[in-house]
């Protein structure tokens, strides 16, 4: 018995130890340059509508993503662009810290201001850089803000995980903010990622916690204990928001002051 005691208390003191620790910066982009820093993000071009039937063509045009007073602007046109044969109505952006930028659990955050307008999708979210366990969501994929135009005071926050499409899952919450309007000032969106816990943070402040997910090809806490990566884009239409209001203003944009990951 007294042995069984001894174990018990140095598997909790590790675990107050290890939760005791602070969170220390590991990486951050304060978008104070003249240009894309190309040695932490990468621009994606994107012709395909993300596989949500998006109605914007991703490009590398300054119109669509560029750095200007201290922010990176991620701006939506209503114009037909094309790109290796093919035409959209919108164009937009999306970077992504591939191979540039990789963790395996940390706390990520980022401050951001948000479009208003029907059928405007703004996202800030993560990616499994080696698909190890399948293609999508078999490998998981963090969302960790998710906003729709429309809705200018809720949030969404979700792990998609299980499958390869279409047996994929989703595990997650959206939450209304009362008295907030993420279109009229900037707010901190973040979330610490451990293995086997999840904490969306807005402003600091957890709102939603998740500790289940799973998938087909492998053990919990499995897909989400390999390294993932950043993704910050702007969609427009697709089957999240919905059809573009012919009144919503372009160009739409989102403006991104810093993002920033710490680990313990």
């Amino acid at each position: 018995m007294f042995k069984s005691l001894i174990v018990g208390w140095v598997i909790a003191m590790s675990f107050i130890s290890l939760h005791a620790q602070e969170w220390r910066q590991v990486w951050s982009d304060d978008f104070d340059g003249m240009s894309l820093d190309f040695t932490k993000w990468e621009i994606e071009v994107n012709a395909f509508g993300g596989g949500n039937q998006e109605l914007q063509i991703y490009t590398d045009r300054s119109e669509n993503v560029r750095v200007e007073n201290g922010l990176l602007v991620i701006e939506a046109h209503r114009q037909i662009t094309g790109i290796a044969g093919t035409e959209r109505d919108f164009s937009s952006g999306r970077i992504r810290s591939k191979r540039r930028g990789d963790w395996k659990y940390g706390r990520f955050e980022a401050r951001m201001k948000l479009p208003k307008g029907q059928g405007l999708w703004p996202a800030f979210w993560l990616l499994p850089t080696d698909e190890k366990y399948g293609t999508w969501a078999a490998s998981g994929e963090v969302d960790i803000m998710e906003f729709k135009g429309q809705q200018v005071d809720t949030l969404w926050g979700t792990l998609h995980h299980g499958g390869s499409w279409p047996r994929n899952k989703h595990t997650g919450l959206t939450k209304k903010f009362d008295g907030i309007d993420f279109t009229e000032d900037f707010h901190v969106f973040g979330v610490e990622w451990e293995s086997g816990e999840f904490r969306w943070l807005l402003d600091g402040k957890v709102w939603q916690v998740q500790k289940e997910w799973g998938t087909e090809n492998g053990k919990y806490p499995e897909p989400f204990n390999q390294p993932f990566h950043i993704v910050l884009n702007l969609a427009v239409g697709g089957q999240f928001v919905g059809a573009v209001d012919p009144d919503t203003d372009f160009p739409a944009q989102v403006l991104v002051d810093w993002v920033k990951v710490y680990q313990r």
